[in-house]
């Protein structure tokens, strides 16, 4: 099976999609979903039929390990 790309719709991904238990009730939120191959795509929670940006692990930990470090903090 070929690669997910960036931007497929994310309604055609066969994927069990996820949100933060930190999301409210307004749609503030993204929700991930494992592929079948290893990505890791996501997509808007407002737009489930929009497109989706599909990531590896090893960028998706990165990210995380940032998030929890303050990197990003100044964004918010």
């Amino acid at each position: 099976m070929p690669p997910v790309q960036n931007g497929v719709r994310a309604s055609s991904l066969d994927a069990r999609w996820i949100k933060s238990r930190h999301s409210n009730a307004e749609g503030n939120c993204v929700e991930v979903a494992a592929l079948t191959g290893g990505g890791i795509a996501v997509r808007n929670s407002r737009d489930p039929d929009g497109p989706a940006l599909v990531y590896t692990p090893a960028e998706v930990a990165a990210f995380v390990a940032g998030a929890k470090d303050g990197e990003f903090d100044h964004l918010l």
